[in-house]
């Protein structure tokens, strides 16, 4: 099954195969830069995929040797910088730009189904805002994780600030984005900013692997697995325990439960979700 961007331009395109759905951001030439049609194709794949029963997980790539670098400088030079020349914030603007964020990185972070995002390459500025949304970064060696915001005297966006708060502590995240040092795989890998680092040659396969254990896992209870771990972020210990408990309840009542506990008992390896529809012929 083959989902187009939906982009004349073809900046981003999407497929899904075998219960795994893929989205490739496709300007390889700009390191997959962010433009216009590549945003707005990837809010239509995320939509689609989340909504879709043929899709059970995300895996999130980028097209050639990165992942995305972010806004497109050449741009913004272009149209004379982020404020396109303006004594004053565009309101209108400023909108457009608080919709994109909650369309592709609050959607991304709080999807109904895990999303893996696969580093060929550097994630710089917004590119690695759409990185640490997802739920497990896995980066070949030549993966390289970077704010990038002051190098071209911005703030800073998509979420960044929040998500390297929350992954690596504000000690370590004021570094990151004051500084902008470049953090290379290994480093990313030690400071949780990346899951897995492998080699460029088993890069593709393995983020296959990772992508096909979530496919093939117990959809629901992991589902309310984030659930859970999204909400303890501002919740109590004790909010979080309450809140915990009926989906918890819930995920007792299903097939992949049930199934697993049987295989648990007879000493065999579960199977979930559509494999196990797949076996039982449903």
């Amino acid at each position: 099954m083959f989902i187009n961007g939906t982009t004349a331009e073809d900046h981003v395109f999407g497929q899904v195969e075998d219960g795994i759905g893929t989205i490739t951001l496709n300007r390889p030439e700009r390191r997959n830069a962010l433009s216009d049609p590549m945003i707005e194709g990837l809010i239509g794949l995320l939509t689609t995929m989340q909504d879709s029963d043929e899709v059970d997980a995300i895996v999130i790539t980028g097209a050639g040797k990165a992942f995305c670098s972010g806004g497109d400088v050449q741009e913004f030079n272009a149209k004379g910088g982020e404020g396109a020349g303006a004594d004053e914030i565009d309101a209108e603007a400023t909108a457009e730009q608080q919709r994109v964020q909650r369309e592709t990185v609050a959607r991304i972070y709080r999807s109904p189904k895990p999303v893996i995002a696969a580093l060929p390459g550097a994630a710089a500025g917004a590119g690695l805002g759409l990185a640490l949304a997802a739920d497990f970064r896995i980066g070949s060696e030549r993966a390289v994780i970077a704010t990038a915001f002051g190098a071209v005297g911005l703030s800073g966006d998509f979420g960044v600030a929040w998500l390297l708060n929350s992954i690596v502590g504000p000690v370590k995240a004021r570094e990151l984005m004051m500084l902008n040092p470049r953090v290379d795989a290994q480093t990313a890998l030690e400071l949780g900013l990346l899951n897995e680092v492998v080699s460029e040659d088993e890069f593709a396969d393995r983020t296959r692997e990772l992508a096909r254990r979530l496919a093939d896992g117990p959809s629901l209870a992991l589902r309310y697995m984030k659930d859970n771990l999204v909400r303890a972020v501002h919740q109590t210990l004790e909010e979080n325990m309450d809140d915990e408990v009926p989906l918890h309840k819930t995920t007792g009542l299903t097939d992949d439960h049930i199934g697993a506990v049987r295989a648990f008992v007879e000493k065999r390896t579960p199977v979930f979700g559509r494999r196990r529809l797949e076996q039982e012929g449903r």
